[in-house]
């Protein structure tokens, strides 16, 4: 992609042909998995920049089917397999105060409530109770995303959040 997509969010990938008639089978990194049909066109770059295609599709067990305007055969669909799919980040709904896409925590220094530098967060996970920030720096950290009560403050603009949160842990 090129510079002026720095406000494309990747919501999935694909992961090869299905049929004949230019279905794809896409993994999605949204929740529920299904939510990425609520987002078109999608964007994929093969190369030559980011193409964008209307989509339409259903799920299918883990993953989700989608057609994808103008690839109507399987040797079109094979092609896309491995490009990963994109939207605009306006293409999200506003959120709520308090809330926030993960794609928006990415790459946030995080530190705690004594200034202390614990890493940034180069990726988030889902777990059965809390959202976990996994932090990069000196070591691994895994830290729950817990709004007031771990996580204190969110300041976008500035790329921070603040947590309570002992280095030693």
């Amino acid at each position: 992609m090129s510079q002026h997509d720095d406000d494309l969010i990747c919501v999935g990938h694909v992961l090869g042909a299905k049929g004949l008639k230019g279905w794809i089978r896409v993994f999605s990194h949204t929740s529920p998995r299904d939510n990425i049909l609520n987002y078109s066109p999608w964007l994929i770059d093969r190369g030559e920049g980011p193409e964008a295609f209307d989509v339409d599709g259903r799920s299918e067990g883990k993953h989700v089917l989608a057609r994808l305007a103008g690839v109507d055969d399987r040797t079109r669909a094979e092609t896309l397999t491995g490009c990963r799919l994109f939207i605009r980040q306006r293409q999200l709904p506003d959120l709520a105060v308090g809330e926030y896409y993960w794609s928006d925590l990415i790459g946030l220094a995080v530190e705690t409530l004594q200034a202390e530098p614990l890493g940034r967060i180069a990726a988030m996970m889902e777990t059965g109770a809390d959202d976990v920030m996994v932090l990069e720096g000196e070591r691994e950290r895994l830290i729950p995303f817990v709004m007031d009560e771990i996580v204190r403050e969110v300041d976008l603009g500035n790329r921070r959040l603040v947590v309570d949160w002992s280095p030693e842990y």
